[in-house]
């Protein structure tokens, strides 16, 4: 009996669509609503930047817990983008993923702008023109992407939820922008005349930042971090054969050292039996 653990069916695209545009939707609204909600309740601008880093924070951190087992949670284009030139994502899932998320942002940017009896769409007239400003956004996608991409080439996906998130938090006040770092989220921005609120001029420039930060990003994971070799066993040791002699426990055994001599020369096989 061959014990090899089996690899649990992907989701079909539709639902994976769905989940990001769900996911992106409630991301928006989460940054639009808080930023709402803080200035009707304080005129400090540090408090109104420091409700809705929380807000954001928390709200990410859900998010990617509750749809990354589905979708990756990716909740944004430049990540879907970083995903696909690792090939990690076909280019029919990419450009369902995009849309997808296009579509959430605005949704959800209009459904903020609704709980709080604004006009569903009201174009922002919140400029953010300005080469410091590009600059926060290139240095926060930057982070975003490498981040998002070490943590899946170290098998480190499970702390995806709280690390994505706190790097998010963190660039809120470290970065100029306040760290957008995300083309759908930017498009959804523009339709409200809140405080989360972008100009429609200002955006093209930040999606260009946007852009550059992830193609940055891009690279320096690739350089910096080895993908893990896709031959390693599923079961990381070898099982031992019991009396009766199970053949397909030593044709296990026997498949993995091969494995390991096949790849001990590249230093993958420390990777594998750790």
């Amino acid at each position: 009996m061959n014990r090899r653990q089996e690899a649990p069916a992907r989701a079909s695209l539709t639902r994976r669509a769905c989940c990001e545009a769900l996911g992106t939707a409630a991301l928006a609204a989460v940054v639009v609503g808080s930023g709402i909600q803080a200035a009707v309740l304080t005129d400090d601008v540090a408090l109104r930047l420091l409700a809705n880093a929380l807000a954001t924070v928390l709200g990410l951190g859900v998010l990617i817990a509750l749809f990354g087992p589905i979708s990756g949670a990716h909740l944004n284009p430049v990540v879907s983008l970083a995903a696909r030139l690792t090939g990690d994502l076909p280019g029919r899932d990419l450009a369902a993923y995009a849309v997808a998320q296009v579509a959430g942002a605005l949704g959800g940017a209009v459904l903020a702008n609704a709980m709080f009896a604004h006009p569903l769409v009201t174009w922002s007239t919140q400029d953010r023109s300005a080469p410091h400003l590009w600059l926060g956004e290139l240095v926060a996608t930057t982070g975003l992407v490498l981040l998002v991409l070490a943590l899946g080439r170290t098998g480190r996906d499970r702390l995806a939820p709280a690390a994505i998130a706190s790097f998010i938090g963190a660039a809120y006040w470290f970065t100029s922008s306040t760290a957008f770092a995300n083309p759908a989220v930017t498009l959804g921005r523009a339709l409200t005349d809140t405080f989360a609120g972008i100009a429609p001029a200002s955006v093209p420039p930040f999606v260009a930042a946007q852009l550059v930060g992830a193609a940055i990003g891009l690279g320096l994971a690739v350089t910096l971090f080895a993908r893990p070799s896709p031959a390693c066993p599923v079961r990381l040791r070898p099982q031992r054969t019991d009396d009766s002699g199970d053949q397909a426990d030593v044709d296990d055994h026997a498949e993995y050292l091969d494995q390991r001599l096949r790849h001990h020369d590249d230093g993958r096989d420390a990777e594998c039996v750790r």
